[in-house]
């Protein structure tokens, strides 16, 4: 059975968000807030594969590639949460989040559970702006009309 492209580059961006937050947290870099916007990077990555596939395919609806663009970065970002999460309650749970940057979305000290809502609302936000970015970039290549 072949996964569509949309989950496998769902996948994609979470391998690529785990790995570079395993090396950031290596070089004690998890808590500097602003190497966060860098995951735009793995998701705009993901989003621009699975359009050049549907566009290799002779799929050119704007609506249709908006929403394929749009159900990868949502697995990406959803996969990357509960990858977080299962790594926060594996180094200690509610504790283990004091040692990331959780200030900059709560203002306090979150839970494990708090900190991955928060999360996973700045991924959703981030991957809608991410898929519009996309789609306008390539805008030329897809139908006025679906």
């Amino acid at each position: 059975m072949k996964l569509p492209k949309e989950i496998v580059n769902g996948i994609l961006i979470f391998a690529g968000i785990a790995l570079y937050f395993l090396i950031m947290e290596f070089f004690g870099l998890s808590k500097v807030i602003y190497l966060r916007m860098l995951n735009a990077a793995f998701v705009y990555y993901g989003v621009s594969r699975t359009l050049q596939s549907n566009f290799k395919e002779g799929k050119t609806g704007y609506v249709s590639n908006l929403l394929s663009a749009g159900t990868t970065a949502i697995t990406g970002v959803l996969l990357s949460v509960i990858g977080l999460l299962t790594y926060i309650y594996a180094r200690g749970g509610n504790e283990y989040v004091s040692n990331l940057s959780g200030e900059f979305l709560f203002g306090g000290s979150p839970t494990a559970n708090e900190y991955a809502i928060g999360l996973l609302f700045e991924g959703i936000a981030s991957g809608v702006i991410v898929v519009f970015v996309a789609m306008q970039l390539f805008r030329s290549k897809t139908a006025a009309q679906d």
